[in-house]
């Protein structure tokens, strides 16, 4: 397994409602990026089209509906086509069609390499006013790469549901890309110390890739960054862009860095030589926590 990989993460406008216009500034970072080396790109949460809602609207008129596509589809066929006549790994957001399920449409991360569409993450947990034209997925998603399997969320997956980054991280993953959509109205502490700590926490790479700039009513605070272990026992280091605060971050431009995932030795998980080669990380007594917790009628729901 390679343990060294050079990233490149996006603050990237979308311009609302523009999606040819933004596949295409996609497709030159992606050429851009292979010039330089990178083996992995990401873009933001509803790169493709931007992600404002016009709450006045029907569900049938939203922007995100009449713009969803089935994945494999055709901008993602596009990506596809850059990921395998350069080599590297794409993920991008976009609204996503449900080719099975008439009506249905997700929040997605679609990934794409160097054999193709890989497949796509439907964000599990929605954030206001994403319910307006989104239902929520189920799945986490993971795909493999030379260093390893890398897993994906998207954004308040990541800020306020850390179960979802832990179980990539106990499932090997030394990577974990976060495609988000986090304005100025979500406040100033939540996305930089949530980050932060679970790079911390997990010893994970977390590569952020986040909206810039004005959307359609939203400021978003750009803030694309590779958040990585550090030299420095339970630190964590910023290993390109800038925390969402950082007035920098807001510009719409390409961050990369090469980084060593060794230093993601994901110790929590492994086995503890004080504890006979049991590990510090107990998901049976969890699992029962939860089973309990499912009992709840307001968690009913999950059950199905």
């Amino acid at each position: 397994m390679k343990h060294v990989m050079k990233i490149s993460t996006v603050a990237f406008h979308a311009i609302w409602g523009k999606k040819e216009f933004n596949l295409q500034r996609m497709l030159d970072y992606i050429e851009l990026a292979a010039g330089e080396g990178s083996n992995l790109v990401v873009f933001p949460e509803m790169a493709l089209t931007g992600y404002d809602d016009k709450k006045e609207q029907p569900k049938a008129e939203k922007m995100q509906v009449l713009q969803a596509e089935t994945v494999p589809g055709p901008s993602s066929q596009r990506i596809a086509e850059a990921a395998r006549k350069f080599g590297l790994y794409v993920a991008f957001g976009l609204p996503e069609r449900d080719r099975w399920a008439p009506g249905a449409v997700y929040n997605s991360a679609c990934v794409c390499g160097p054999e193709g569409i890989l497949g796509v993450y439907r964000k599990i947990h929605l954030a206001y006013p994403e319910p307006h034209w989104a239902i929520r997925g189920r799945d986490p998603f993971l795909f493999q790469t030379p260093w390893g399997p890398i897993g994906v969320g998207i954004c308040y997956d990541s800020y306020c549901f850390p179960e979802l980054m832990r179980y990539y991280a106990a499932k090997g993953c030394r990577a974990y890309l976060n495609l988000s959509a986090h304005a100025k109205c979500h406040g100033t502490a939540l996305g930089n110390a949530s980050l932060v700590s679970a790079s911390i926490v997990d010893r994970i790479y977390v590569v952020t890739s986040n909206l810039a700039g004005k959307d359609l009513f939203n400021v978003f605070w750009g803030g694309a960054s590779i958040i990585g272990p550090s030299m420095n026992f339970w630190e964590a280091e910023y290993y390109a862009g800038y925390p969402f605060t950082d007035p920098r971050a807001i510009q719409n431009r390409m961050y990369t860095a090469t980084v060593d995932l060794s230093l993601a030795n994901l110790q929590i998980f492994g086995k503890n030589p004080t504890l006979g080669g049991a590990s510090d990380f107990r998901p049976a007594l969890y699992k029962a926590w939860m089973e309990e917790l499912l009992e709840d009628p307001r968690y009913q729901e999950e059950r199905k």
